[in-house]
C-alpha cells in the first residue's frame, strides 16, 4: 500500500466509519445514503444541461439528462452510465464527472438513470440502457449530434452496461458505435480473480459488497453465463467498437478488466488499457477528493477519442 494515494487514503478511512452494507437491504442502503449531504463541489458550466424522460418499452420511462458543450458544430455523443453495482446510484452522482466529460472532449454526454435492481433484475437494466442507445441514436439531430458518431461508457455496474450495450448494438443491428469507454468494469460475476483476494477487505468495494450487489441484480445463476450480465463470459467478442477499458490499481475489479481488454483485443478489436496507479474503485465520480485523477482519465479518453478512434487503420495496445 506504499504507492496509495493519499486521496483514496482519505475515502477509505472514510468508508471504514460506515455500516457494512452487505447485511442490509437495498432500500435501507439508500435511505441511509441519502441522508448524507450531497458533496459541494464545482460544477463546470455548459451550454445546456436538460432533464427528459424517454420511453423504454411499452409503458415505462426513464430519465436521461443531457449535457450540452459550447459550440454551434454538430457534435459526437457520448451515452454515459452511472455506476452503483446496478443497486444503487442516480445521474446525479455522476454530474459533476459527466459535465466535465462534456466540457474536455467536446461530446455531448447522455446520462441514464437506468431503472434499479433488485426491484428491475437482469436483464431490464441491460435493456434500459439499450433503449437509451437506441434513442439516442434516433433523436441525434434533435440533440445537435452526429448519429454516426456515438460512444458509450460507464463506470463500475455501469461500465458493464456500456460493454452489454455495445454486445447488444452488434447482435441486434445497430447502432453502429464509435467506441466503448469502460472505467473499471464488472465484466465477471465469479469473485474469484487475484484482485478479488488481494483486496477483499478494506479497500471500499469488497468482495462481499460486491457479491451482495451481483445476488440482487441476477434473477439465478444462469444470469451469471449471460454474456449481457457478465461480458467476459462472451464466446464471440469481434465487430464491437474500438475500446478504452480503465482500471483502479486497488480495486477487487482491477483483474477482470484487464481481462476483458485482453480478450477483447484477442478477438481483434482494438483496445488500450490503462491502470490508474494508487487508486480504488470509485474515484472517477469522487470529484470532492480526485478532481485532479478524474481530470486526467478524462484527458487520456479525450486523447483516445481524438487518436485511436479517428484511425481506422489502429492496431490495439495493451498498456500495461
Amino acid at each position: 500500500m506504499a504507492d496509495l494515494d493519499p486521496q483514496a487514503r482519505k475515502q477509505l478511512d472514510i468508508v471504514s466509519q460506515m455500516p457494512d452494507i452487505s447485511g442490509m437491504e437495498p432500500q435501507a442502503v439508500r435511505e441511509l445514503i441519502a441522508q448524507f449531504p450531497a458533496p459541494q463541489v464545482e460544477l463546470e458550466p455548459l451550454a445546456s444541461v436538460e432533464d427528459r424522460m424517454i420511453a423504454v418499452g411499452r409503458e415505462s420511462e426513464i430519465r436521461i439528462r443531457v449535457y450540452t458543450p459550447a459550440g454551434d458544430a454538430v457534435l459526437p455523443l457520448f451515452v454515459y452510465y452511472h455506476g452503483g453495482g446496478w443497486v444503487l446510484g442516480s445521474i446525479e452522482a455522476t454530474d459533476a464527472t459527466c459535465r466535465m466529460i462534456a466540457n474536455r472532449t467536446g461530446h455531448i454526454v447522455v446520462s441514464v438513470d437506468y431503472r434499479l435492481a433488485p426491484e428491475h433484475k437482469f436483464p431490464i437494466p441491460v435493456e434500459d440502457a439499450y433503449a437509451a442507445l437506441i434513442w439516442v441514436h434516433r433523436h441525434a439531430a434533435s440533440l445537435g449530434g452526429d448519429p454516426s458518431r456515438i460512444v458509450v461508457s460507464g463506470d463500475s455496474a455501469g461500465g458493464n452496461l456500456a460493454a452489454a450495450a455495445s454486445l447488444l448494438a452488434r447482435d441486434r443491428g445497430g447502432p453502429t458505435l464509435l467506441a466503448q469507454v469502460l472505467i473499471y468494469p464488472v465484466t465477471s460475476l465469479g469473485y474469484d480473480t487475484g484482485s478479488y483476494a488481494e483486496f477483499e477487505k478494506g479497500f471500499g468495494l469488497d468482495r462481499e459488497r460486491m457479491i451482495w450487489f451481483g445476488n440482487h441484480y441476477i434473477r439465478d445463476e444462469a444470469d451469471k453465463r449471460n454474456p449481457y450480465a457478465a461480458p467476459l463470459t462472451a464466446a464471440d467478442l469481434r465487430q464491437l467498437p474500438f475500446a478504452y477499458v480503465v482500471t483502479a490499481e486497488y480495486d477487487v475489479l482491477r483483474d477482470e478488466g484487464l481481462a476483458y481488454a485482453e480478450k477483447l483485443k484477442e478477438a481483434g478489436v482494438p483496445v488500450v488499457y490503462t491502470c490508474e496507479q494508487g487508486l480504488i474503485h470509485g474515484y472517477f465520480t469522487n470529484m470532492l477528493l480526485f478532481r485532479e485523477r478524474i481530470e486526467s482519465t478524462i484527458g487520456q479518453i479525450g486523447v483516445f477519442l481524438e487518436t485511436t478512434v479517428s484511425s481506422p487503420d489502429v492496431q490495439g495496445e495493451t498498456i500495461e
